[in-house]
């Protein structure tokens, strides 16, 4: 997932003149934009090195990092008359060719060469000493030095359509332009095949595969998929592909392109308008012309084409306006969508990110920030990293900097485990994991460690293509275009390559993963491919590389699993089983195993992770060289999570397939967080001594020390037994796979914290002020409790042992006792909303299980004084009466817990004769702040005093002071203060913080059990 950060930058090709009235920041100054001057149109490399804009009369070419014009070409005025003014712009897909389209139906092309001995810009620093450049930001100074090199723009030609042209893509070896009248298809070369032939044309009308008298509007491709999807009049969306030439049949019978229709609108509404292609999950986005996005999924190439999941709005269609571009990025894993009145962001399946609609209009019209308010044009760059934006009538083109969660790079156990984002320049690691449970949950910005990547290998390697952080959290390696560097957390440094040459003689090509402080590295070099290992103590060069196991073909990805064993998947669709042999003197991979999948995967590329689960007598006592014949491997394939498992049939070995959950983003082997923390002290070469991992976990309960969890963009959802899950997909057993336990989050999950017991996530947050002339992102942390879904479950299950051994792990977190009132509270609103029968009821189970537990009484009454009055016949029907748990609470003297039964029991008709026995306890016990609560209590049940009178005399209180004190304010009721932060540091998103149980003396209850505006019952909905 991706988040956008810090304040956006700005760029412009042309001056934008400002209108003042007064001083910069008055309501009243509109930046004024000449029409010839506003960018059309935003079109990048396949690479994301280059970009071009367009206007009415100029094409500008740009470098993406660092962001600068390299060269412009202007039209003249006679050839805007001849052709017309420019309407869109295109770029082949090495950014060799740029195409330019006019409205008169012309194609203007030009060559874009690169001078490599010349540079655009020079180096000049007036003034400057040597402490200011010092000082300066080093990524940019090493980049100026590097130079920019210089570009030219050259014309080629021009190429008349005399159908007119409906929309125009851009290939390696053609240009493919979609006409009007008539509606076809022409396919033009960039140069000419060997028999002369440069253009090749279909008829719309002769695509069998089409609907008749349509024509197309809209076409995007995709050359990882090899597919096209076209947009036609009517609405509906193709996939597309390219049939091979054929040179035995003559042009006017040729078939371009067959094709399979996937998306047919039922009404005006569900008609496409803009399509986007994510080659990485096989996935294709249309956007609809009210506001809706439809996501298919291409299961084949022959029509299989079924809808996914529907994104869910971000605001309104009058808010949002209609929908203008939508784009993936690189990778995959994030979906921007561009409106006419703004922007926003999902997850691949479907979770909302940022959005720029939670911005205030006024203040972003003030401050001239356009990119809120409108946009025409989005692409990513810079692997991601870098988002622009262009907005309607604007000049300026906007870069938003974006982090993206380290699974993104490199799907492993570690990174999921582990909170790491990475940004175009740094690392951001979260902290806060080796603080203390309550500060795991703090939102302080102070958590956050920012780390540079060194600037040398950034300006020589960038973009950053893999990230990959250790188990314990303490080292972490980056891989760029080529070589890799690493970093200690501990101690602050990186280590990076001395020599150059060295540092980009290989690639990193199939992942990265740590076995302690040895880094171990899939690498690619002279046609050879091998794993590395590298140890953090010793400097990066050939000479100090710890061990090289050669591979017959490259690796798709690889995974450290169990205490020792290594798994690396390569492309000719075989899983290597190794062993980390670790001495004192060096670390050494050994081969004892390996898995054979061809007929299984059908395409290894699709792999983006992969482990294994075996059994508990292999794990103690198995030979490892028999771990393969004994595993259940699972693979995820795009977003499918497939486990294998093996069976003997004959005497020989099988492997069973079964896909067991799909739209997968990550998942998470429990077993495979506590790897290391979990292996005994085993000693490497040069380790560093005296650091401890930081890693803690909960080892002792094997049912959650083997579930396994996933994320399918719309709720966290997870097996807390995977042994469970294996006996269920045996095709030996006619099972039914459990049903997993879910839980929604509102916000983007990014790893599951074990032994807290919590989910954690982040949130983007956009913040403006009066104070300052710009709006700036940032990410806030979020967590939610998962203890109250596997209670639950193990309730439903009828299965209270299980429950209690649970509760038994987390018993001593400072937020259980929240957790067991969630588990009352949701199970309570379920039931009365459902309208549960008595027999089917889980209530009963749940009160049994809470009873056994010391804040029993205090679980039950916050529920109570959280929950709508409707519902405490429901509960009461199967708790002791409220009578019975006051006399409870007063035998235990829970005072302030027996103050609260008083509003149950006056709902339920009772008599104040408990209230004058509970003030002559706090009378007692000392407690006058709980008497003067009582006192406006007896007040708001008799306001002509009386009744409190009677109390105060009964309890031998007469003084006139006293009574006086408390009535005089005859409007003041029972309070019930709500806490504050500072009181409780235990917050839980997605829960009000009235849901410590505290008292608040801002809110103000009276007996009948209604509230005033700031209602302490913050589950109540009427």
């Amino acid at each position: 997932m991706y988040w956008p950060i810090g304040a956006a930058r700005i760029y412009s090709a042309s001056p934008t003149k400002r209108k003042d009235h007064g001083h910069h920041d008055s309501e009243g100054s509109q930046p004024q934009v000449d029409d010839e001057d506003v960018i059309l149109g935003l079109r990048t490399s396949r690479s994301g090195h280059l970009m071009a804009t367009i206007t009415t009369t100029k094409m500008t070419v740009w470098q993406a990092s660092p962001t600068v014009v390299l060269a412009t070409s202007s039209r003249s005025a006679a050839s805007i008359k001849d052709y017309g003014p420019n309407v869109a712009v295109f770029l082949r897909p090495d950014a060799s060719i740029a195409v330019v389209q006019t409205s008169n139906g012309f194609l203007i092309t030009y060559s874009l060469i690169v001078d490599p001995t010349n540079q655009v810009y020079q180096q000049i620093h007036e003034g400057a000493t040597q402490q200011k450049l010092a000082g300066a930001n080093r990524l940019i100074l090493e980049q100026e030095r590097a130079g920019l090199r210089e570009l030219n723009i050259k014309f080629r030609m021009v190429i008349r359509i005399d159908a007119g042209i409906a929309a125009a893509l851009t290939l390696d070896n053609e240009i493919i332009v979609a006409t009007r009248k008539p509606a076809a298809v022409q396919c033009i070369k960039w140069t000419p095949d060997n028999a002369g032939r440069q253009t090749s044309t279909e008829l719309v009308s002769r695509m069998s595969w089409m609907a008749r008298g349509v024509s197309i509007r809209a076409m995007v491709y995709d050359r990882a998929m090899s597919l096209a999807i076209w947009i036609t009049s009517d609405g509906q969306a193709y996939a597309v592909q390219r049939r091979p030439e054929s040179s035995k049949e003559p042009d006017e019978n040729q078939r371009l392109f067959r094709g399979y229709g996937f998306h047919t609108p039922l009404n005006t509404n569900l008609e496409a308008t803009h399509a986007a292609i994510n080659a990485r999950f096989s996935i294709l986005a249309i956007a609809c012309v009210g506001g809706e996005i439809h996501i298919y999924t291409a299961r084949d190439y022959a029509g299989s084409i079924p809808l996914s999941h529907k994104l869910l709005f971000p605001a309104s269609l009058s808010t949002t306006g209609k929908i203008s571009c939508l784009a993936y990025s690189p990778d995959g894993y994030g979906l921007v969508v561009g409106y006419e009145h703004g922007w926003a962001l999902w997850s691949v399946y479907g979770k909302p990110g940022a959005s720029s609609f939670n911005a205030d209009a006024n203040m972003s019209k003030m401050n001239d920030e356009c990119w809120l308010t409108s946009v025409s044009n989005v692409s990513w760059v810079n692997a991601g990293s870098e988002l622009l934006l262009t907005s309607v009538n604007d000049s300026r083109i906007c870069m938003m900097e974006m982090a993206k969660s380290a699974v993104t790079s490199c799907c492993s156990s570690a990174n999921i485990s582990r909170t790491l984002l990475l940004t175009s320049s740094h690392l951001m690691i979260y902290r806060g994991f080796d603080l203390p449970s309550h500060a795991t949950i703090s939102a302080d910005a102070s958590l956050w460690q920012h780390v540079a990547i060194p600037v040398l290998y950034l300006t020589n390697q960038r973009p950053i293509r893999s990230v990959v952080t250790s188990h314990d959290g303490r080292y972490v390696a980056v891989a760029g275009k080529r070589g890799l560097a690493h970093y200690s957390v501990g101690s602050g440094r990186w280590k990076t390559f001395d020599d150059p040459e060295a540092e980009s003689a290989f690639v990193v090509r199939g992942g990265m993963c740590w076995y302690q402080h040895v880094l171990i590295a899939a690498v690619e070099s002279d046609e050879s491919y091998e794993l590395r290992l590298y140890s953090r103590e010793l400097g990066l060069n050939s000479e100090s590389l710890l061990h090289v196991q050669r591979l017959p073909s490259a690796a798709v990805v690889m995974a450290i699993t169990g205490q020792d064993s290594l798994l690396v998947y390569t492309y000719e669709n075989v899983l290597y089983h190794y062993i980390v042999n670790a001495s004192d003197t060096t670390v050494t991979l050994f081969q004892v195993g390996q898995l054979a999948l061809n007929g299984i995967v059908r395409a290894p590329a699709r792999v983006r992770a992969v482990t294994w689960i075996l059994p508990n007598f292999q794990l103690r006592d198995g030979d490892p060289s028999q771990d393969v014949a004994h595993a259940a491997v699972l693979f995820l394939v795009d977003a499918k999570l497939v486990l294998l498992q093996s069976s003997t049939s004959d005497g020989s070995p099988k492997y069973d397939m079964r896909v067991i959950a799909n739209n997968v983003e990550y998942f998470d082997l429990m077993r495979d967080q506590g790897t290391l923390s979990d292996s005994p002290g085993q000693s490497l070469p040069g380790s560093p001594s005296g650091e401890q991992p930081l890693i803690t976990g909960l080892h002792a309960d094997r049912g959650i020390r083997d579930s396994l969890w996933y994320f399918d963009g719309e709720s966290v959802k997870f097996w807390t037994d995977v042994e469970d899950l294996l006996n269920s997909a045996s095709t030996d057993n006619d099972r039914y796979l459990p049903v997993p336990v879910s839980t929604v989050t509102d916000f983007y999950p990014t790893c599951v914290i074990l032994n807290r017991g919590i989910i954690m996530g982040l949130d983007p947050e956009l913040h403006q002020r009066r104070d300052m002339h710009f709006a700036l992102f940032r990410q806030t942390i979020r967590t939610q409790l998962f203890l109250p879904q596997i209670l639950r479950k193990h309730l439903s299950d009828l299965d209270p042992a299980a429950a209690s051994v649970l509760a038994f792990r987390y018993q001593d977190l400072p937020y259980f006792s929240h957790a067991l009132e969630l588990l009352l509270h949701m199970v309570l609103d379920d039931e009365v909303d459902a309208g549960v029968k008595a027999e089917e009821s889980l209530l009963p189970s749940v009160v049994s299980f809470l009873s056994s537990f010391p804040d029993y009484l205090d679980i039950v009454v916050q529920c109570v004084r959280k929950t709508e009055v409707r519902s405490w016949r429901t509960l009461f029907a199967y708790l002791p009466s409220p009578q019975q748990l006051f006399e409870e609470s007063l035998e235990k003297i829970l005072l302030k817990t027996a103050g609260g039964y008083l509003l149950v029991l006056q709902e339920f008709g009772t008599s104040s004769e408990q209230c004058i026995r509970l003030l002559q306890k706090a009378k007692e016990a000392g407690d006058w702040d709980l008497c003067k609560e009582l006192g406006r209590f007896l007040m708001a049940l008799d306001p002509s005093g009386d009744t409190l009178k009677d109390a105060l005399g009964r309890l031998g209180i007469n003084g006139e002071g006293q009574i006086n004190g408390i009535a005089a304010d005859r409007s003041v009721l029972l309070a019930t203060p709500r806490p504050t932060k500072t009181q409780n540091p235990h917050w839980f998103d997605g829960e009000s913080p009235r849901s410590s149980g505290r008292i608040s003396s801002e809110t103000v209850l009276s007996p009948n059990g209604t509230a005033d505006s700031e209602d302490y019952f913050s589950s109540r909905s009427g």
